[in-house]
């Protein structure tokens, strides 16, 4: 079997990771791959926004499976150019990723379907964006609505705050073509939780719930980030709650996905707060999670690739299942200096070669590349440091211990990844 992995990051690797145990004889492919993704697949010189270009190179290489990592090209329709050639391709088309790729086009389809989400307005111009920012008040959360690479949701403590972030994305076009349309919300107050589900557009294999560390400082603190850390399982997500998130949330938002003429088949993704009043979305995104997929792949005990392939051939995944290991696993992302305002490059890393005789740990490399022969860093967030262990609080412990064994000047990464948990755990002792 031939299979080409788009994107270069870390939720990358660990898709690779996962799919080469699932599939040891198969060939791999990766759209210019890390330093970590080098022994593991070839890469190939094609950018992964370069659309027309991957699905001739996949066409040309007879590839059985195309798996899309990144939103970038979702939202740009590599799926769709990939299933008129004929090919398997895992991911939704375009015209379902504008679950993430349009904020707007994602609340207006939830209050359609019913699914319970902050209260919202939706601007293109600035004046009726700020008389509506004063008439809610704060604390309230201004959004760009395209794709801001997990940085375009700004959380307001005071009028004054919300006023600068919507005057930036409107006005002065902080975020691109992303802020032209905003959307302004209520402030939810309670605990994330991230839930993917596989889906053939009709039924849901929802997986593990995880939670996500967005902000870069200890004790969530600082400007959000795209993810300093995860884990998973999440205790308050209790089996009863996962079966509400799937006929409460991601049923009906499929349903209304089809009605509407954009069946999704791949992998949705919940942003959830647990509030007083029960669970509420924060977001959609149409593909995997980072880091959170970096701690859940390796807890899953079965084929990631069996219903990747039923999804892309257009296959049905009903009466399907996932089993999951009986144990924790805790990620801790390492960043390079200044992120996330901006990334230092070309820094050499030294990953101690004993990290790999150590069960239960893995490095999934992100922002890294070769250079000379040396490892160097090539991004904000540059490795991924996954362990899984019989208890979180083990987890947590082996995970930050090869944090710090990992050298980089600069580096930098959150020691409090799963501070909930194991508060819960605590409080339980």
């Amino acid at each position: 079997m031939k299979i080409l992995i788009v994107g270069h990051g870390g939720r990358e690797h660990a898709l690779l990771y996962k799919l080469r145990s699932d599939a040891p004889a198969a060939r791999f492919w990766i759209t210019r791959g890390n330093a970590g993704t080098a022994g593991l697949a070839e890469s190939i010189d094609i950018g992964a926004e370069d659309v027309d270009g991957i699905a001739a190179w996949a066409d040309a290489n007879a590839m059985d499976l195309t798996v899309v990592g990144p939103e970038g090209p979702l939202a740009n329709g590599l799926c769709d150019a990939l299933m008129r050639r004929g090919l398997a391709a895992f991911g939704p088309d375009r015209s379902a990723a504008r679950i993430e790729s349009s904020k707007a086009f994602s609340k207006e389809l939830m209050a359609r379907a019913g699914v319970p989400t902050a209260e919202f307005a939706t601007f293109t111009s600035i004046e009726p964006a700020l008389d509506y920012i004063h008439e809610r008040g704060a604390p309230i959360v201004v959004k760009a609505s395209g794709l801001a690479a997990g940085k375009g949701a700004i959380v307001c403590s005071d009028v004054d705050t919300a006023e600068r972030a919507a005057t930036a994305m409107l006005a002065d076009s902080a975020f691109g073509g992303a802020g032209q349309q905003i959307v302004v919300e209520e402030f939810m107050d309670g605990e994330e939780l991230s839930i993917f589900a596989l889906t053939d557009g009709t039924d849901a294999l929802l997986m593990l719930p995880a939670q996500d560390h967005k902000r870069i400082g200890e004790g969530d603190t600082g400007p959000n980030t795209g993810g300093m850390g995860a884990y998973a399982p999440v205790s308050i997500a209790t089996p009863q709650l996962v079966e509400r998130a799937g006929r409460e949330i991601f049923e009906p938002v499929l349903s209304a996905l089809r009605e509407g003429g954009s069946p999704f088949r791949g992998l949705l993704y919940a942003g959830l707060m647990l509030t007083a009043a029960g669970l509420e979305v924060i977001e959609f995104n149409a593909r995997f999670g980072d880091p959170e997929t970096q701690a859940l792949l390796p807890l899953l005990d079965g084929s990631l690739l069996d219903p990747f392939v039923e999804i892309a051939r257009g296959g049905s995944i009903t009466g399907g299942a996932l089993a999951w290991k009986d144990a924790a696993a805790l990620t801790t992302v390492l960043a390079s200096a200044g992120y996330p305002e901006r990334s230092t490059r070309g820094v050499p890393i030294r990953i101690p070669s004993s990290l790999e005789s150590i069960p239960g740990v893995h490095v999934f490399h992100a922002g890294t590349r070769m250079e000379g022969g040396v490892c160097v860093t090539d991004g904000g967030r540059v490795l991924a440091v996954t362990a899984v262990a019989p208890s979180i609080e083990e987890a947590a412990a082996l995970s930050r211990q090869a944090a710090e064994s990992i050298e980089f000047e600069g580096k930098q990464f959150r020691r409090d990844v799963g501070w909930r948990e194991m508060r819960r755990h605590a409080g339980t002792a």
